[in-house]
């Protein structure tokens, strides 16, 4: 069977379409440590494919040596978004990636812009792709049309649900039968991309001396105090350790948490109920999040 795209296509913003060359320039881009402030820190230094484009760590550091208060999210299918960071603060990607390179990496981009355009490699690829010398809107743009290409798809489960009934185990199949049942995870988790661009309060500040107030910061509404980015659940099975704050060290713990019904937070959603779900239960819903793992293929960018 061929592979199979459960999602729908990335849709461009009309001020940034893609083009091959644009997606292999981003790709270079995405490697080069020269981005960066200190010139020893890249995009890939927080997200790895093989950790589904995360980077296994509670909290990351900056080039500069800060830690982030939240956790490192990952890139699969950011491009399918309409919202961007865990507290929706960017509204457009392209915004995101400026953000996160300015501030993940300790860096002016012009700065780092007039390094690119020192390599003669890049400024003959700027110039074919724009016409022009390597800036830090084209950088941003040569970014995000690369990373508007991490998706995950062609998952196992895509291929049971297209008539392939050996892609996925048994437990897979109850798992997911429990899933959009009596675990009720499909209310925030619905398919195809088994998470969307809504912000919902799941009880994890509750208690802490300084709690994260979310999407609270971008809002200021009440409502929205704790508030975090309901994530994709495409390729979880990768990306340990789970939530914004990166508490939770196993998917196992983390949907044992979201079936307990959370912390009794006073703005935590009453979509987060408990569920009753026996271990053996929350067992097979692993097998099924696990299902949803893409394998395909990748080979980092050699940069110039």
């Amino acid at each position: 069977m061929g592979r199979i795209s459960a999602l729908p296509a990335i849709q461009h913003p009309a001020d940034n379409p893609t083009s091959p060359a644009k997606v292999a320039l981003g790709a270079q881009l995405f490697m080069d440590k020269r981005l960066s402030g200190s010139g020893n820190t890249n995009c890939q230094s927080c997200h790895y494919r093989q950790l589904g484009w995360t980077d296994a760590n509670v909290l990351s550091k900056r080039d500069n040596g800060d830690l982030n208060t939240r956790h490192t999210p990952s890139l699969y299918n950011v491009g399918h978004q309409s919202i961007w960071y865990w507290d929706g603060r960017a509204a457009s990607m392209e915004a995101q990636t400026l953000a996160a390179w300015r501030n993940q990496m300790s860096v002016d981009p012009a700065v780092a812009a007039a390094r690119i355009n020192a390599v003669p490699a890049y400024a003959s690829q700027f110039q074919a792709v724009y016409g022009a010398p390597a800036s830090p809107d084209t950088i941003v743009k040569s970014l995000t049309a690369y990373l508007r290409t991490k998706n995950s798809e062609n998952a196992p489960w895509d291929r049971y649900e297209m008539g392939d009934v050996n892609a996925v185990s048994q437990e897979a199949v109850e798992g997911w039968a429990l899933f959009s049942g009596k675990g009720g995870c499909t209310a925030c988790h619905a398919p195809p991309f088994y998470g969307n661009s809504t912000f919902f309060n799941i009880g994890l500040e509750h208690g802490k001396a300084k709690p994260d107030v979310g999407r609270f910061n971008v809002t200021k509404n009440e409502a929205d105090r704790g508030a975090f980015k309901t994530p994709s659940l495409r390729s979880v099975a990768l990306g340990a350790p789970y939530f914004h704050d990166g508490q939770t060290a196993t998917l196992k713990e983390a949907v044992r948490y979201m079936a307990s019904g959370g912390k009794p937070d006073p703005n935590r959603s009453p979509l987060l109920q408990p569920r009753n779900l026996s271990e053996a239960e929350i067992d097979k819903i692993v097998a099924f999040l696990t299902s949803l793992t893409s394998t395909e293929p990748w080979v980092a960018a050699e940069v110039p």
